[in-house]
Protein backbone atom coordinates (compact mmCIF):
# COMPACT_ATOMS: atom_id res chain seq x y z
CA UNK A 1 0.00 0.00 0.00
CA UNK A 2 1.53 3.53 -0.75
CA UNK A 3 2.92 5.18 2.13
CA UNK A 4 1.25 8.62 1.68
CA UNK A 5 3.04 11.63 3.71
CA UNK A 6 0.94 15.07 3.64
CA UNK A 7 2.79 18.29 4.38
CA UNK A 8 0.33 20.43 6.05
CA UNK A 9 0.53 24.55 7.33
CA UNK A 10 -0.92 25.91 10.63
CA UNK A 11 -3.88 23.72 11.26
CA UNK A 12 -5.55 27.11 12.45
CA UNK A 13 -5.07 28.63 9.40
CA UNK A 14 -3.75 26.80 6.46
CA UNK A 15 -7.23 26.65 4.95
CA UNK A 16 -5.86 24.85 2.08
CA UNK A 17 -4.35 21.81 3.98
CA UNK A 18 -7.32 21.53 5.53
CA UNK A 19 -9.55 20.79 2.37
CA UNK A 20 -7.23 17.52 1.18
CA UNK A 21 -6.26 16.27 4.84
CA UNK A 22 -9.84 16.44 5.39
CA UNK A 23 -11.34 14.36 2.36
CA UNK A 24 -8.39 12.38 2.80
CA UNK A 25 -9.26 11.59 7.13
CA UNK A 26 -13.02 11.11 6.41
CA UNK A 27 -12.82 8.45 3.39
CA UNK A 28 -10.48 6.51 5.69
CA UNK A 29 -7.00 6.45 3.97
CA UNK A 30 -3.77 6.45 5.87
CA UNK A 31 -1.72 8.87 5.60
CA UNK A 32 0.93 10.90 7.91
CA UNK A 33 0.85 14.61 8.23
CA UNK A 34 3.51 16.88 9.22
CA UNK A 35 2.85 20.89 10.12
CA UNK A 36 5.55 23.21 8.74
CA UNK A 37 4.02 26.93 10.19
CA UNK A 38 4.33 29.67 8.00
CA UNK A 39 4.01 32.68 10.97
CA UNK A 40 7.86 33.54 9.42
CA UNK A 41 7.85 37.19 7.89
CA UNK A 42 8.98 35.59 4.85
CA UNK A 43 7.54 32.49 4.88
CA UNK A 44 9.17 29.37 6.04
CA UNK A 45 12.28 28.31 3.84
CA UNK A 46 11.37 24.54 5.41
CA UNK A 47 8.33 24.74 2.88
CA UNK A 48 10.63 25.38 -0.25
CA UNK A 49 13.06 22.61 1.28
CA UNK A 50 10.35 19.82 0.41
CA UNK A 51 7.59 21.68 -1.99
CA UNK A 52 8.40 22.58 -5.59
CA UNK A 53 6.14 25.56 -5.50
CA UNK A 54 7.07 26.60 -2.11
CA UNK A 55 3.66 25.78 -0.98
CA UNK A 56 1.55 23.71 1.14
CA UNK A 57 -0.61 21.25 1.18
CA UNK A 58 1.87 18.54 -0.79
CA UNK A 59 1.49 15.22 -0.79
CA UNK A 60 4.33 12.66 -1.35
CA UNK A 61 4.79 9.65 -2.40
CA UNK A 62 7.68 7.64 -3.04
CA UNK A 63 9.28 10.33 -5.58
CA UNK A 64 5.60 12.11 -6.44
CA UNK A 65 4.87 15.24 -5.19
CA UNK A 66 1.69 16.14 -6.07
CA UNK A 67 1.11 20.56 -4.59
CA UNK A 68 -2.58 21.30 -5.21
CA UNK A 69 -5.38 20.69 -2.68
CA UNK A 70 -7.25 19.12 -5.23
CA UNK A 71 -4.96 17.51 -7.00
CA UNK A 72 -4.06 15.90 -3.88
CA UNK A 73 -8.03 14.86 -3.56
CA UNK A 74 -8.39 13.65 -7.35
CA UNK A 75 -4.64 11.01 -6.64
CA UNK A 76 -6.34 9.64 -3.33
CA UNK A 77 -9.69 8.82 -4.98
CA UNK A 78 -7.51 7.21 -8.08
CA UNK A 79 -5.61 5.38 -5.23
CA UNK A 80 -8.70 4.42 -3.13
CA UNK A 81 -11.29 4.70 -5.78
CA UNK A 82 -14.09 2.58 -3.02
CA UNK A 83 -13.09 4.76 -0.74
CA UNK A 84 -15.99 7.13 -1.14
CA UNK A 85 -13.90 10.70 -1.50
CA UNK A 86 -16.37 11.60 -4.37
CA UNK A 87 -20.19 10.53 -4.19
CA UNK A 88 -20.73 6.65 -6.42
CA UNK A 89 -23.77 8.37 -8.74
CA UNK A 90 -21.44 9.56 -11.45
CA UNK A 91 -23.93 12.46 -12.43
CA UNK A 92 -23.37 13.64 -8.93
CA UNK A 93 -19.27 13.18 -9.00
CA UNK A 94 -19.20 15.45 -11.77
CA UNK A 95 -21.21 18.09 -9.97
CA UNK A 96 -19.41 18.10 -6.78
CA UNK A 97 -16.37 18.29 -8.70
CA UNK A 98 -17.38 21.16 -11.09
CA UNK A 99 -18.86 23.20 -7.62
CA UNK A 100 -14.78 22.05 -6.05
CA UNK A 101 -13.24 23.25 -8.94
CA UNK A 102 -15.24 26.53 -8.31
CA UNK A 103 -14.29 27.15 -5.02
CA UNK A 104 -10.58 26.82 -6.19
CA UNK A 105 -11.08 29.37 -8.53
CA UNK A 106 -13.21 31.52 -6.70
CA UNK A 107 -14.85 33.91 -4.11
CA UNK A 108 -11.56 36.31 -4.18
CA UNK A 109 -13.30 38.18 -1.65
CA UNK A 110 -14.33 36.51 0.69
CA UNK A 111 -10.68 34.30 1.37
CA UNK A 112 -8.88 37.59 0.80
CA UNK A 113 -11.34 39.39 3.57
CA UNK A 114 -11.74 36.88 6.21
CA UNK A 115 -9.04 34.07 6.37
CA UNK A 116 -9.61 30.99 7.74
CA UNK A 117 -9.36 31.44 11.93
CA UNK A 118 -10.40 28.24 13.91
CA UNK A 119 -9.42 29.92 17.39
CA UNK A 120 -10.99 33.26 16.26
CA UNK A 121 -14.09 34.06 18.24
CA UNK A 122 -16.86 35.13 16.38
CA UNK A 123 -16.78 38.58 15.61
CA UNK A 124 -18.34 40.45 12.57
CA UNK A 125 -16.27 42.98 10.89
CA UNK A 126 -16.65 45.66 7.79
CA UNK A 127 -16.89 44.23 4.88
CA UNK A 128 -15.67 44.62 1.94
CA UNK A 129 -17.02 44.99 -1.58
CA UNK A 130 -17.87 41.14 -3.11
CA UNK A 131 -18.10 39.12 -0.17
CA UNK A 132 -21.56 39.45 0.45
CA UNK A 133 -21.84 38.09 -3.25
CA UNK A 134 -19.58 35.57 -2.55
CA UNK A 135 -21.94 34.37 0.55
CA UNK A 136 -24.97 34.54 -1.41
CA UNK A 137 -23.43 32.42 -4.46
CA UNK A 138 -22.04 29.69 -1.59
CA UNK A 139 -25.07 29.69 0.15
CA UNK A 140 -27.43 29.14 -3.26
CA UNK A 141 -24.84 26.27 -4.20
CA UNK A 142 -25.20 24.58 -1.31
CA UNK A 143 -28.76 24.62 -0.72
CA UNK A 144 -29.38 23.38 -4.18
CA UNK A 145 -27.43 20.42 -3.45
CA UNK A 146 -28.94 19.64 -0.09
CA UNK A 147 -32.47 19.85 -1.06
CA UNK A 148 -31.24 18.05 -4.47
CA UNK A 149 -29.81 15.03 -2.17
CA UNK A 150 -31.24 15.59 0.99
CA UNK A 151 -28.27 15.93 3.35
CA UNK A 152 -26.74 16.49 5.94
CA UNK A 153 -24.12 16.94 3.68
CA UNK A 154 -23.69 18.31 0.15
CA UNK A 155 -24.57 14.99 -1.59
CA UNK A 156 -25.84 13.21 1.24
CA UNK A 157 -22.59 11.55 2.51
CA UNK A 158 -19.46 13.37 3.37
CA UNK A 159 -17.16 13.61 0.10
CA UNK A 160 -14.68 15.78 -1.17
CA UNK A 161 -17.00 18.90 -1.74
CA UNK A 162 -17.60 19.13 1.93
CA UNK A 163 -14.09 19.12 2.49
CA UNK A 164 -13.35 22.14 -0.14
CA UNK A 165 -16.30 23.77 1.61
CA UNK A 166 -15.09 23.44 5.07
CA UNK A 167 -12.83 26.46 5.53
CA UNK A 168 -15.67 28.67 4.16
CA UNK A 169 -17.81 27.08 7.18
CA UNK A 170 -15.32 28.59 9.57
CA UNK A 171 -15.72 31.78 8.04
CA UNK A 172 -18.75 32.01 8.23
CA UNK A 173 -18.92 31.03 11.30
CA UNK A 174 -16.49 33.12 13.09
CA UNK A 175 -17.63 36.59 11.00
CA UNK A 176 -20.94 36.11 11.28
CA UNK A 177 -21.47 36.08 7.87
CA UNK A 178 -25.30 34.56 7.49
CA UNK A 179 -27.89 33.49 9.98
CA UNK A 180 -29.90 31.32 7.45
CA UNK A 181 -31.50 28.15 9.24
CA UNK A 182 -30.49 25.68 6.06
CA UNK A 183 -26.77 26.71 6.02
CA UNK A 184 -26.44 27.30 10.04
CA UNK A 185 -27.76 23.49 9.79
CA UNK A 186 -25.31 22.50 7.51
CA UNK A 187 -22.26 24.07 8.79
CA UNK A 188 -23.31 22.93 11.93
CA UNK A 189 -23.11 19.09 10.17
CA UNK A 190 -19.78 19.78 8.75
CA UNK A 191 -18.35 20.80 12.71
CA UNK A 192 -19.83 18.06 14.39
CA UNK A 193 -17.75 15.59 11.70
CA UNK A 194 -15.42 13.46 13.51
CA UNK A 195 -12.61 14.56 11.74
CA UNK A 196 -13.22 17.83 11.24
CA UNK A 197 -13.60 17.44 15.19
CA UNK A 198 -9.72 16.51 14.90
CA UNK A 199 -8.83 18.97 12.54
CA UNK A 200 -9.94 21.68 15.05
CA UNK A 201 -8.05 20.12 18.42
CA UNK A 202 -5.31 20.34 16.74
CA UNK A 203 -5.56 23.79 15.87
CA UNK A 204 -6.97 24.87 18.99
CA UNK A 205 -3.59 23.21 20.91
CA UNK A 206 -0.78 25.37 18.37
CA UNK A 207 0.63 28.29 19.97
CA UNK A 208 1.65 30.02 16.36
CA UNK A 209 0.58 33.39 15.45
CA UNK A 210 -0.03 34.83 12.25
CA UNK A 211 -0.76 38.90 12.52
CA UNK A 212 -2.33 39.27 9.53
CA UNK A 213 -5.01 36.23 9.83
CA UNK A 214 -5.55 37.57 13.49
CA UNK A 215 -7.64 40.68 12.02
Amino acid sequence: MPDLLLYIGNQNYSSWSLRPWLALTAAGIAFRHEVIPFDFPAGNPAIKAVSPSGRVPLLVDGDLKIWESLAIIEYAHELYPDAGVWPKDRAARADARAISAEMVSSFHALRNACPMNIRRPVRPIALPDGVKDNVARIEALWHERLDRFGGPFLYGAFSAADAMYAPVVNRFEIYALTDHPRTLAYMEAVKAHPAFAKWREAALAESWIVPEDEA
